[in-house]
């Protein structure tokens, strides 16, 4: 019998939305990841209210033309918070997306840093609360 700690499993259910996203599992990440409800911060559009299926369907259209995709996560802090049975997850992460597009592939990396908030839910650890913030990408993203 497996014997996790409170955080490695917080850790994990991180390191699913990363293995879920980069394999294109979109039920296992609504189903595995985040609660019903994720508040989730859009940049300059603020932060709105989202379903994991509406999450999933936005990556998903905006990964479809991608060959590729990896994230790769690591210095994770937690805080927990109330009785344990939420806490505050912070990482640094880059992502590589990988397009094939005539006549060059091309490839974008992007580095920045996740703050998540999870609650333990009946089904385990869950994200409710997602941001994002783009330290650098190169090459300049928007002229692939």
């Amino acid at each position: 019998m497996e014997n996790k700690s409170k955080r490695d499993e917080i850790i994990e259910v991180v390191n699913k939305l990363f293995i879920y996203t980069d394999t294109r599992q979109w039920s296992r990440l609504q189903d595995e990841v985040f609660t019903p409800i994720v508040q989730f911060d859009r940049g300059q559009e603020g932060t709105v209210d989202l379903s994991g299926a509406d999450i999933a369907r936005l990556w998903n259209e905006g990964f479809r033309d991608l060959g590729a995709i990896h994230h790769q996560a690591g210095n994770y802090l937690v805080s927990f918070g109330h009785e344990s049975i939420e806490a505050d997850v912070f990482c640094y992460a880059v992502a590589y997306h990988f397009t094939k597009s005539d006549p060059v592939e091309k490839l974008r990396e992007f580095v920045g840093q996740y703050n998540l908030h999870v609650v333990l839910t009946d089904q385990g650890w869950r994200i409710d609360s997602f941001k994002y913030t783009l330290t650098y990408r190169s090459p300049d993203a928007t002229t692939l």
